[in-house]
């Protein structure tokens, strides 16, 4: 007697990122840790370690060289970041879903409250919860800081010409101290609290299940489906 086959279990899955999305993703991965590699040993040079990395000056030049390769390619990513967003908002296409607004500040109201054990539940999200905005927001100004600088320490002579000498100084220490507070904020509160906590791999695929989409996104399921998004405890993802 041959047995029944398995049913096969389906579920739906949501666009959460597009493709062009995901390409900036994975370019901006790879020219950060590019830069923040080849950018350490030269802010730390007096350690032992950056000195067996830049130990002749061909290995200086080398590791300059792979700096500034992964700074132009940082720079025409932001570029090409910021220029889509205004040719999209200039033609009214631009999802206003990552702008902050007052509903983040309640949002963020209702989670302390949840974590201090004063209300049953957490806030519901749409498609960006308000940790997701600040992440985006603290990045984008975090990288205009490092692009400004860094062209400032890159060409010091164009812009000492209408501006102070001492703007170098400031330049260099805000470049070094930008990139470290940044490279803690992606591994420590981005990286851990995205990839780690649960395993979200939306933005490398693009999509995201039902049950995630219920659970951590319950406001944009409720909107793209017209159905409830069930009684299950909401919270945050990517």
């Amino acid at each position: 007697m041959r047995s029944s086959p398995a049913a096969v279990q389906t579920e739906r899955t949501f666009p959460r990122f597009s493709l062009g999305q995901r390409w900036e993703h994975a370019l901006i991965i790879v020219t950060f840790a590019a830069l923040l590699l080849t950018g350490l040993p030269q802010k730390y040079r007096q350690t032992s370690w950056s000195h067996f990395i830049l130990a002749t000056p061909e290995r200086v030049e080398l590791v300059r060289t792979i700096h500034h390769t992964a700074a132009v390619v940082f720079l025409l990513e932001a570029l090409y970041h910021v220029g889509r967003g205004l040719v999209l908002m200039s033609r009214r296409r631009l999802s206003s879903a990552i702008f902050p607004t007052g509903q983040d500040v309640r949002d963020a109201g209702r989670m302390i409250r949840y974590l201090l054990f004063l209300s049953p539940r957490p806030p519901s999200y749409g498609k960006y919860s308000f940790e997701q905005k600040f992440t985006y927001w603290f990045l984008f100004f975090g990288f205009g800081i490092l692009i400004a600088s860094g062209l400032m320490l890159w060409f010091p002579t164009v812009f000492t010409r209408f501006m102070p000498g001492g703007l170098i100084p400031a330049a260099k220490l805000a470049h070094s101290s930008e990139a470290i507070v940044s490279a803690v904020f992606v591994v420590l509160w981005h990286f851990y609290h995205v990839h780690l906590e649960r395993l979200n791999l939306s933005i490398f695929t693009g999509r995201l299940n039902e049950r995630d989409m219920r659970r951590h996104h319950a406001l944009e399921f409720e909107r793209l489906t017209g159905e409830p998004a069930s009684d299950e405890t909401p919270g945050d993802g990517e």
